[in-house]
């Protein structure tokens, strides 16, 4: 399944466009390597994205191609959530 409609349909980025744009700017890495939007993801993949000022780590644990709001937690495993500080001066 490609990169972007994964994070659409598990609901960790709500809209595909927005999806696709997170991850062709490079904020997105599979497994430690940058991914662009059309890049394949697999079971077993980790996810690494970067939100403004938090990164998330995810593991793929399910691929569908399409599911419900409550099933969607089903698809993958948070790893990680870290919040990078604001330097206040």
């Amino acid at each position: 399944m490609r990169l972007d409609k994964f994070l659409k349909v598990s609901r960790i980025i709500k809209r595909r466009t927005i999806a696709k744009e997170v991850a062709d700017k490079g904020r997105i890495q599979i497994n430690g390597l940058a991914a662009k939007s059309s890049s394949d993801v697999k079971v077993g993949d980790e996810l690494t994205i970067a939100f403004g000022n938090k990164t998330l780590v995810v593991r793929i644990d399910k691929i569908v191609e399409t599911t419900k709001k409550e099933e969607s937690k089903e698809m993958f495993s948070i790893i990680s959530e870290t919040q990078r500080e604001e330097l206040n001066n």
